[in-house]
């Protein structure tokens, strides 16, 4: 069957509203790891995984930063309108490019409060930031299909859009997480190696690292390698369409530097470990650009990306990860580049078929998502047997809770 054929519905399952963690533990290691081996489920904790892993293996971690996306707007009438930003237009290559503008960008956004903002009303906020005033202002520009363009401007213009929604803005916790964003918030909805800015989303898988694990890893020669993909909301984004064909997946920024990919290619005849779902689409997205890159070498740098339904309909013969790999590494080398900065629109879902990793570390996931379709493409139908365990075994669910280890048969 098609992926495009899948009906969502076919993979929801029961999640009491008490199951959904809306605090983290207070140690980020503590938190409970269900082990997925060979069909059969054991448990254990994130500060024992170095255990669970093979020496000299490889685990692949996520280093995307979460950005403080939401904007608080207070009119003179005391309503508050809402701007949560969500991606940079087309007209910036890349999103470092965008949270580096200084004085004026332009974002997608959702609205909250959209009906209290009259067109050509500007909104403003004042705040202080190092001893010095800074004025933020807000000017619609127009609708997309869901969501808005929105200008922002401010001033000293000396600052980078980061540097204002590190002052201007909050965390955004996930909507399921039904309180108000905390001070703690701003360090553990982020990962301990997080360091290029640009998601609305924590890659929450590592969450539970700590430098602790990290030493225990060390000692046991299973290295760590990072990829950057900046999550976007439509991670949340629920699957309302009846068949998966009818759902369009959004776009989202990856970016892999050519000594990662030199890397992987050591790694390929031993465990690779991927540390979260965003992790897991950068790696599998990375075989599918290098397989585009054999086929058309002189494809335009801008039209080398992944679309939704591109592993299912690329005919052709298949081709090894080796070569895929060294593919992109040429197609790079030979325009000069040390990296790959490119969007991946890629839909994991039953009936792919995965090209290099092994295991998966992950959270568990909302019913009737593409997140819980990734696991049920890695796992099986076994993914039943697994949050059923979970459920019946108190285990905490979704972004503050406890993770699996899932080792493909």
């Amino acid at each position: 069957m098609h992926p495009k054929d899948l009906s969502v519905h076919d993979f929801t399952y029961e999640l009491p509203e008490q199951k959904i963690a809306r605090y983290p533990l207070p140690e980020r290691d503590s938190s409970r790891l269900l082990i997925y081996k060979d069909g059969a489920i054991s448990e254990n904790i994130y500060r024992n995984i170095h255990e669970l892993l093979s020496p000299g293996s490889l685990l692949l971690f996520n280093n995307t930063k979460v950005v403080a996306a939401r904007l608080l707007f207070q009119k003179p009438t005391g309503a508050v309108v809402e701007i949560f930003c969500l991606e940079p237009p087309p007209q910036y290559a890349d999103m470092t490019t965008a949270m580096n503008q200084k004085g004026r960008v332009t974002w997608i956004c959702l609205i909250g409060g959209a009906s209290k903002w009259k067109p050509g009303q500007i909104l403003e906020k004042r705040m202080e930031y190092n001893g010095e005033e800074v004025l933020l202002q807000a000017r619609y520009l127009g609708k997309e299909k869901d969501s808005f363009a929105i200008e922002l401007s401010w001033s000293p213009v000396s600052l980078t859009f980061a540097e204002v929604l590190h002052v201007a803005g909050n965390i955004p916790l996930p909507p399921y997480i039904k309180r108000t964003v905390e001070q703690t918030d701003s360090e553990r909805y982020q990962t301990i190696y997080a360091n290029s800015e640009g998601s609305v989303a924590a890659p929450t898988a590592g969450l539970h690292f700590t430098d602790a694990v990290f030493a225990e890893l060390d000692r046991k020669h299973i290295h760590r390698e990072y990829v950057t993909l900046h999550v976007g909301a439509g991670t949340f984004k629920p699957v309302k369409a009846d068949t998966m064909g009818e759902h369009p997946m959004h776009a989202e920024f990856i970016d892999v530097s050519t000594s990662t990919l030199e890397c992987l290619l050591q790694y390929l005849n031993k465990q690779i470990t991927v540390v979260g779902t965003t992790s897991l689409r950068t790696l599998e997205s990375l075989y599918w650009l290098g397989v585009k890159a054999g086929r058309q070498p002189n494809l335009p740098l801008e039209e080398l990306v992944v679309h939704q339904w591109d592993p299912y309909e690329l005919n052709g013969t298949p081709v090894p990860a080796k070569a895929a790999l060294e593919n992109l590494l040429q197609y790079l080398q030979k325009k000069g580049l040390n990296r790959i900065i490119t969007k991946t629109s890629l839909l994991i879902a039953p009936g792919y078929k995965f090209q290099i990793p092994q295991a998966l570390v992950t959270n568990f996931h909302q019913p009737q998502s593409t997140l819980l379709l990734l696991v049920a493409a890695f796992v099986g139908n076994d993914w039943r047997k697994i949050y059923s365990y979970a459920l019946e075994n108190d285990f905490r669910f979704l972004s503050y809770g406890d993770g699996c280890l899932l080792l493909r048969q």
